[in-house]
Parts: structure tokens; sequence; C-alpha cells
């Protein structure tokens, strides 16, 4: 039986977050291999995104399953779109997908800030 409360509140979330990323930990402690790898993935792009722990909150991570249909962490949508991990994600980035997807989310927005490279 889903949660209102919890999935409104998640519906908050998407909609102020142009990416989101749900997972276990934040950015500046990520909590689990998969979490860190979905940071550094969205750092390689240089737009802003967020990441909200749900480690801890059961019923939140059981609701974001049922609205998503996704059972694992980290769950990942950009505009509001649910894209799953960079299982999916990494596929879209290689064949230029996902450059386009970010550029029409964050069109009128943001710049994506420049990469830097430290050799």
């Amino acid at each position: 039986m889903p949660n209102e409360a919890i999935r409104q509140e998640i519906e908050r979330e998407v909609a102020a977050n142009t990416i989101l990323v749900y997972g276990k930990g934040t950015k500046d402690m990520p909590l689990c291999g998969f979490t860190l790898e979905t940071i550094e993935f969205f750092n390689r792009f240089g737009y802003p995104f967020e990441v909200i722990d749900v480690l801890d909150n059961v019923p939140k991570r059981e609701e974001l399953s049922q609205v998503t249909k996704w059972a694992t962490l980290p769950k990942v949508f950009i505009a509001g779109k649910f894209y799953g991990d960079t299982d999916i994600l990494e596929p879209m980035a290689e064949n230029g997908e996902l450059k386009t997807v970010l550029a029409e989310a964050f069109a009128g927005k943001v710049e994506p800030a420049p990469i830097v490279h430290l050799h």
C-alpha cells in the first residue's frame, strides 16, 4: 500500500532537483561503492546534482522501489524521469544520448561547469 506522505516527499524532492540520486550516504560521504560510482559518474559532466541518503529510511526505500519498480540503490532521476542507475546511464553516456538528456534537462537553467583534469 502506498505511503502518500512519503510519496509526496519523493515527488517534491524529484521536482526540486534536476538530477537527483537516492543512494546510501551523501555526496561527501557515500556509504557504498555503487553510490560512490554514481557520484563520480555525474561529477564527469559538470552539472549540479543532489544525493539523498535513504540507507536508514526503510519506508522511503520501499516507497521508492514501488514508485520506480527498481529494487536496488542508487536510483537516479533526471528532470523528473527515472533512469535506473549507472548500468543504464553509462551506455547512454557512451553513445551520446545522456549528453542530450542533460542539455535538455538544464536548458535555460545552468551551463555545465568546466571539467578540470589534473595530471
